[in-house]
């Protein structure tokens, strides 16, 4: 090969690698556009997207408004205007190609000329599931698919589960003292962990679509269950959902305050109907479940939630014997713990009142996540490791 051809081919090269970086690094703005829709979007997935002009430069970006408003795709092509023509879209989901609230998102970005589509991941909702790449495709446009796909997969966690099970991501959050008590001898609890993490977990909350604790839990802290002190502040207050099978709950105190969020009530068609005619009256929507134990069936309130109420994440915050049976039905996708800097002693209740196994080799398993300290205490996160090689 010839001097003057080798610089040709060393030339196109780097122009090679100079654009895949410049998607790489357009999929990063993506994910970021996508994190700020995350509070906003649901019941439909928080997505990000890039329009790169056909020289490269940024010219659009977009992530999911509230439903009915536009997808992301939409919005960072009203950005670029025409600007977007002969153009690559970077984009964290699969556009969608169906008609809903809003246009297919395939037809409108081909009407917008773009020439190249980056996709991180297929979108599994049956509406969708490979049908936006072919209709690219079809239409002539180029597209890739798997840029940076981990990290949208992580993001999207919540919407995929839900998408691929029927039931609501769940989340198990709790509070800690270093020998894993979460109430002391004299039954308090508060405080445990300290204000930053308070804030933090109210964060989570804001996150979520839905709060979940039990009858022992309404009736010992009398909680609103709101986000009140997330930072950015919350979008939308959570749905408070309440799991009373035995109707031990009065429709009074700020859980049934319907100017702070919405009331969900959980119980079993054996509970005193004059229970359920009170927390109707109260403004609780009440939802009539079989029973499990001494419960509710913990599986079909998780569908009911994501069927009925919209509910991509659910966040438990009962007490130890509600995280347990959560755990014990394998319907945890996720444990969030504050861990304090303190001890309870063996007096205190356990964070956890599990059954548990009659050998090491039975127990479950958990993969730690992520770690972070928060003011003076660690949040600790885990998934199950068959739930995390699945969505992998």
């Amino acid at each position: 090969m010839s001097q003057d051809m080798s610089a040709i081919v060393e030339i196109l090269v780097n122009e090679k690698l100079v654009d895949e970086q410049r998607i790489e690094q357009a999929m990063g703005l993506a994910i970021a556009a996508a994190s700020r829709a995350r509070r906003l979007s649901p019941p439909n997935p928080w997505v990000g997207a890039v329009v790169l002009s056909a020289s490269g430069e940024v010219v659009g970006t977009g992530s999911t408004q509230a439903p009915g408003g536009s997808h992301a795709e939409v919005a960072a092509l009203l950005e670029a205007g025409e600007l977007a023509r002969d153009g690559v879209l970077v984009v964290t989901l699969e556009p969608c190609n169906h008609q809903g609230r809003t246009p297919a998102c395939t037809e409108q970005i081909i009407d917008a000329g773009i020439s190249r589509v980056v996709v991180a991941i297929e979108d599994p909702d049956p509406l969708v599931a490979g049908s936006g790449i072919e209709r690219l495709r079809s239409a002539g446009l180029q597209v890739s698919l798997g840029t940076r796909a981990a990290e949208v997969r992580d993001q999207l966690a919540p919407y995929l589960h839900q998408r691929l099970t029927g039931r609501a991501f769940c989340v198990v959050k709790t509070a800690m003292s270093l020998d894993a008590r979460s109430v002391a001898r004299d039954g308090t609890s508060q405080w445990i962990t300290g204000p930053e993490a308070r804030a933090d977990a109210h964060n989570l909350r804001a996150d979520s679509q839905a709060v979940i604790i039990g009858a022992g839990t309404a009736l010992a802290d009398s909680p609103s269950l709101n986000a009140r002190d997330a930072t950015p502040s919350a979008t939308r207050q959570p749905n408070r959902v309440l799991l009373d099978a035995r109707g031990r709950v009065p429709a009074t105190g700020p859980l049934f305050d319907q100017s702070i969020a919405a009331t969900v009530v959980f119980t079993t068609d054996s509970v005193d109907p004059e229970a359920v005619e009170a927390w109707r009256a109260a403004g609780a929507l009440v939802e009539v479940v079989e029973p499990q134990g001494s419960g509710v069936h913990l599986e079909q309130v998780l569908q009911l939630l994501s069927e009925k109420h919209g509910v991509l994440q659910a966040m438990v915050e009962g007490g130890a014997a509600m995280h347990a049976a959560f755990i014990e039905a394998s319907l945890v996708d996720r444990i969030v713990a504050y861990v304090a800097p303190t001890f309870l002693g063996r007096d205190g209740r356990l964070a956890f009142d599990l059954d548990g196994p009659s050998t090491v080799m039975d127990a479950s398993k958990w993969r730690i996540t992520n770690t972070m300290l928060v003011g003076s205490d660690i949040r600790i996160t885990l998934d199950p490791i068959v739930a995390a090689e699945e969505l992998s």
